[in-house]
């Protein structure tokens, strides 16, 4: 048996691309650090809106797996060498966006069982043996119906697991403290003349702002965010970036953040305290561990 590295790090997403918006710092600085940064995403996005003109001609099955010729590439600028398609590629079908039509299409993620799609992330983890897991919060950061399933997804498969003998030591929702939020969309209306994009984003429209005391962890990916805008321009069907700033079809301006926050979920159950702001994702391990 091939022997692990001593820190693992897996990441549940529902599209290509998510992983570069949410976490592209994270995961380029643990990779660069020597950790297993592993990364399963849950469907090939195939009904995502495509940006550029010349691209326009791609949809469904097309764009699916032009998409992941996309995340190959994103990977490649964050170090990434081990990204997965949750059971295999064609496994779930994207769900489009929450109240359409395509949610009743039985082949989407949206509509598959959840222990059965648990399963195949359970089998994922009994393989690289995570410490830290990274996911969504119960709302998927912002309503669609993949982002909430990949949630569900995960967070049975960190119980079903447990009873198969790993329990995850440390498991992080995604968040942005709302006192950043506010300070990075005041720059951006600043600088908002000056760039390609005609209009600025809403605060709503950033997934998972939060009351900063909800926030446990931060990681200052200062270093690495060249690396991140790197991967998110990789995803050049769903992303225009114009740093620090991006955009997506809506074509509004939100920032790119370098620095990326973390919800550490139960933190007292898992070896961390809730007055604590971790600047190391595998701190509560290490407390764990100590006690």
């Amino acid at each position: 048996m091939t022997e692990l590295p001593a820190r693992r790090m897996l990441l549940v997403h529902a599209h290509p691309d998510d992983e570069s918006i949410n976490n592209g710092a994270t995961m380029a600085k643990y990779a660069a650090e020597g950790a297993r940064v592993t990364l399963v995403t849950c469907t090939l996005g195939e009904r995502g809106e495509v940006i550029p003109a010349e691209l326009g001609h791609l949809s469904g099955a097309a764009l699916g797996e032009h998409r992941m010729r996309e995340l190959a590439e994103a990977m490649g600028a964050l170090g990434v060498e081990d990204f997965r398609l949750l059971g295999g590629a064609g496994r779930y079908a994207d769900s489009g966006m929450m109240g359409l039509a395509d949610n009743d299409d039985p082949a989407c993620f949206w509509r598959a069982d959840l222990d059965k799609a648990a399963g195949y992330l359970v089998e994922v983890i009994l393989e690289v043996r995570p410490q830290v897991l990274i996911t969504y919060d119960d709302n998927g950061g912002y309503g669609h119906p993949d982002h909430i399933q990949a949630h569900r997804v995960a967070m049975r498969a960190v119980e079903l697991a447990a009873e198969a003998g790993w329990t995850v030591p440390a498991v992080y929702w995604n968040r942005v403290p709302r006192s950043v939020a506010e300070a990075a969309f005041a720059r951006l209306r600043e600088d908002l003349p000056g760039l390609p994009f005609a209009k600025s984003a809403a605060l709503d429209d950033v997934p998972g702002v939060v009351d900063d005391e909800r926030v446990t962890a931060e990681i200052d990916g200062g270093a690495y965010v060249a690396a991140k805008a790197g991967a998110m321009r990789a995803h050049a069907t769903q992303i225009e970036v114009a740093e620090p700033y991006f955009a997506l079809s809506n074509a509004l301006a939100q920032p790119v953040f370098a620095t990326e926050y973390y919800e550490l979920v139960d933190p007292a159950g898992n070896g961390g305290r809730p007055d604590v702001r971790y600047t190391d994702l595998f701190g509560p391990v290490a407390a764990r561990e100590a006690s």
